[in-house]
């Protein structure tokens, strides 16, 4: 391996690393679980990725769409069913991966993919007011004056 490749896979890898603590904490604490097994999450996947390769493109960390549906699973199970879900969904995915069936996502329409985007962030939205409202009402904005 060239020089030259390996600093620019090491300052991709430092990029990446320093923009997915972020967001794997905020995926943590929306999906109502620690934020350290946001960072341990993201640490195991990034690292996974690195040793078995990736591709251009691939998205290897944390899901909004997972951590919308992990909090459902968390407040009605707990913490416990937590980690059999993750791997029964790596288990699934690998799986699709060794059949070779990532060719049918051609087949869903752009359209649809960008209404479950939108769909995500709403949802993500929605979940996040509970944070700006008080016992009597909703937070006031501070004089500044």
């Amino acid at each position: 391996m060239k020089l030259q490749r390996l600093r620019a896979d090491a300052l991709a890898g430092l990029t990446t690393s320093f923009a997915l603590v972020p967001e794997c904490l905020a995926f943590a604490l929306l999906a109502q679980l620690n934020p350290l097994m946001g960072l341990y999450g993201a640490f195991i996947i990034c690292t996974l990725t690195a040793l078995f390769g990736g591709r251009p493109g691939m998205i290897s960390g944390a899901a909004g769409s997972m951590a919308v549906v992990i909090v459902a699973l968390v407040a009605e199970h707990g913490v416990q069913y937590f980690f059999a879900t993750v791997v029964l969904a790596g288990l699934v995915m690998m799986t699709f991966g060794l059949l070779r069936l990532g060719k049918l996502v051609r087949m869903v329409p752009h359209s649809v993919m960008i209404g479950f985007v939108n769909g995500l962030a709403i949802i993500i939205a929605l979940s996040q007011l509970e944070h700006f409202r008080t016992e009597t009402g909703w937070l006031q904005a501070a004089s500044c004056i």
